[in-house]
């Protein structure tokens, strides 16, 4: 066998519920790649699971704010400075800036870099323009000057083919994810089961993605559970309100879990909700994770009406688009679906067919014209 391509994948989360990241390092290894992922290690941390590439995860003073990512950019860019590579992958514009300059002291190593979102139109730099400002600076010194770039869907792709003139693949984050040797009743997971489940899952459970909606709506279903699998900034106030509002026999947290067990809720769930809101540019064109975790666990979807995942429901005949997002349509809509026993039956047949075609094993062929 030849000699193994040496890179490095950096992140700034924790790695533990990157799925996007665990299948392009297992794509790279099984492809020959000698792969190291490097992320961060926070209190809350789990211990990550055996892979068949290295993992690396710095320990920093900081956990947000300016100083967390200038003080993870430091600590990056020296260990990718005193570590051999042939090639640098940069997952998402906050870790770009460490890259660019590991980049100049290694002229023979390339640099791809991967966009998992339309970065300066996150709703957190929106609201502030002087950093957002400072994002864009770097995007705009930086970006051009990668090897090659890919993003997750084809409308965050022709924004950044528009401002850049540079050519970008797009490697769509869908799942692996086939069928369960082992998979746990809903008992062993403590869901009910004499309630229909309506799940929220994945691991941006954030503001103006529709999870204080869905709390409202699932208040006026008597046979449903709401369940969140996963975490985001919004979660800690949504235990407070299902709290306030003495629900929590109807809405139930399980927190981040491993990606098999994700997709075990999943699995056991009757529909599945994507409820972000057309607030800012990237959730516009967003294209989550989400949506194609549903379709592999072949669970009908009820989703907002924007661009990438309309296409997407409405093409393959999976789901149900709201034109009208608000607890009470939600709820109403909820109860329309359970109650259509053959419209529901039919989606998830549906679902069965999109499986086919949306797939990970299409998206590895695009993958493998971008590594060669």
């Amino acid at each position: 066998m030849s000699q193994k391509t040496k890179i490095i994948v950096s992140v700034t989360n924790d790695i533990y519920t990157d799925q996007r990241v665990r299948r392009v390092c297992e794509f790279l290894v099984a492809n020959n790649y000698e792969v190291t992922l490097c992320g961060r290690q926070l209190k809350q941390s789990k211990t990550l699971p055996q892979t068949a590439y290295k993992t690396v995860r710095f320990k920093l003073p900081f956990t947000k704010g300016a100083k967390f990512y200038a003080v993870y950019n430091i600590r990056l860019f020296f260990y990718l400075l005193f570590h051999k590579a042939d090639a640098l992958l940069s997952n998402d514009l906050d870790t770009l800036l460490a890259n660019s300059w590991a980049k100049k002291f290694k002229p023979n190593c390339k640099l791809y870099y991967d966009s998992h979102e339309y970065f300066i139109g996150v709703p957190e730099l929106i609201a502030k323009p002087k950093v957002q400002k400072f994002w864009m600076r770097i995007e705009q010194k930086y970006l051009p000057k990668t090897y090659k770039m890919y993003t997750v869907n084809e409308s965050i792709a022709n924004l950044y083919r528009k401002e850049y003139q540079k050519e970008i693949k797009v490697i769509r984050n869908i799942s692996d994810f086939k069928t369960f040797e082992q998979s746990k009743t809903k008992k062993e997971l403590g869901l009910p089961e004499n309630k229909k489940i309506i799940i929220i899952q994945g691991a941006g459970i954030n503001i103006d993605r529709g999870a204080e909606e869905a709390v409202e709506a699932i208040k006026l279903l008597d046979d449903c559970v709401l369940i969140f699998v996963g975490d985001g900034d919004v979660i800690p106030q949504l235990k407070n309100k299902v709290k306030q509002d003495k629900i929590e026999e109807k809405v139930l947290f399980f927190g981040k879990r491993p990606y098999a067990e994700l997709m075990n809720f999943t699995t056991l769930s009757d529909v599945g909700l994507s409820l972000d809101k057309d607030t800012n540019v990237n959730y516009r064109f967003s294209l989550p994770n989400k949506i194609f975790d549903y379709i592999h666990a072949n669970t009908p979807l009820i989703v907002t009406n924007l661009v990438e995942v309309k296409r997407i429901v409405e093409q393959y005949k999976i789901g149900i688009v709201l034109d009208d997002f608000n607890p009470e349509n939600l709820a109403n809509t909820i109860k329309s679906l359970l109650n259509d026993v053959e419209l529901y039956q039919q989606m998830k047949e549906n679902t069965k067919k999109a499986s086919t075609e949306l797939n990970w094993d299409n998206e590895c062929k695009t993958l493998k014209e971008i590594y060669e």
